[in-house]
């Protein structure tokens, strides 16, 4: 009697893009009809601002944080499709396989995990027929993201390339301040900057900010919305753990005028110590 064939696990595969949910549905049919249960496919974002490569590759950095080592990330936001950049799956050191254009978007989380090698797609396999140059997140790397979640090896997908390099803008620490700029601003109109929070003191209660061509404004530091006040503009520490400005109940972006790449200054100072009586303030009063 013949034995059966065991049937093979799926990998966990997230996706991730700025084409919405009509064209996500489209990517995630080709991942089913390739093997993955609709059940191992993580939605992370599809609403990721339109051709906005920085800050998808910021923000797929951090969602993409704390998958398991067996995870295949496809990723599509790409201005470039159908032109001369590579589609390419880059293998890291910590597991996690990236699916996506080679256009910087996959770099940041690859150099975090530890960028292995990389593989230009040459053959997406089954039901990678390429219809019009214009879906590739449907036609190329959907139908590779299946075959390696299925644990096709990378080598059957194409020879080995070389990434394009690139690198979410650093920020600069001065004395009482950093220099940095904005590297995105989320649905709620929130300035996210990429200067640590850790940054500033303990004891910091304002801030002095500069954001774009805006004038210089000190802000106060707070530590949630409610403190901040219904639409009064203030700084914070975000959920990224960088420093957030925000309108509560408001959208700061639209008050400064800024957008994902605008330069910003930032400088703050401790709070005076508060006065304490000592042994000669406590000394009685002499009597007239």
């Amino acid at each position: 009697m013949p034995r059966r064939r065991r049937a093979r696990t799926a990998r966990l595969v997230t996706l991730t893009s700025d084409v919405g949910s009509a064209y996500a549905a489209q990517m995630k049919a080709v991942l089913v009809a390739g093997g993955v249960p609709p059940g191992q496919i993580v939605d992370l974002a599809h609403d990721l601002a339109p051709h906005g490569v920085r800050e998808a590759a910021f923000l797929f950095r951090e969602m993409a944080r704390g998958f398991p080592r067996a995870t295949v990330h496809l990723v599509i936001v790409d201005p470039g499709v159908g032109g001369r950049r590579q589609p390419i799956v880059i293998a890291t050191r910590s597991g996690p396989l990236l699916v996506g254009p080679d256009n910087g978007v996959l770099v940041p989380l690859a150099r975090e995990l530890g960028l292995r090698r990389a593989y230009r797609i040459r053959d997406p396999g089954r039901g990678g027929a390429r219809v019009g140059t214009t879906f590739d997140g449907r036609d190329v790397f959907a139908p590779t993201a299946a075959r390696l979640a299925l644990g096709d090896p990378l080598a059957s997908v194409g020879p080995r390339t070389e990434v394009r390099p690139y690198a979410i803008p650093e920020p600069v620490r001065r004395r009482e301040g950093a220099r940095g700029e904005v590297v995105h601003i989320d649905r709620f109109g929130n300035v996210i900057t990429n200067v640590p929070s850790r940054w500033v003191g303990t004891k910091t209660r304002r801030v002095v900010m500069r954001c774009g061509r805006s004038p210089p404004r000190t802000l106060p530091w707070v530590t949630s919305y409610e403190r901040l006040g219904r639409g009064r503009l203030g700084a914070l520490a975000s959920s990224f753990g960088l420093v957030e400005v925000a309108v509560a109940e408001g959208r700061a972006s639209d008050r400064l005028k800024v957008r994902v790449g605008s330069p910003v200054t930032l400088a703050w100072r401790p709070a005076p110590a508060a006065r304490t009586e000592n042994a000669n303030s406590a000394r009685p009063r002499k009597r007239r």
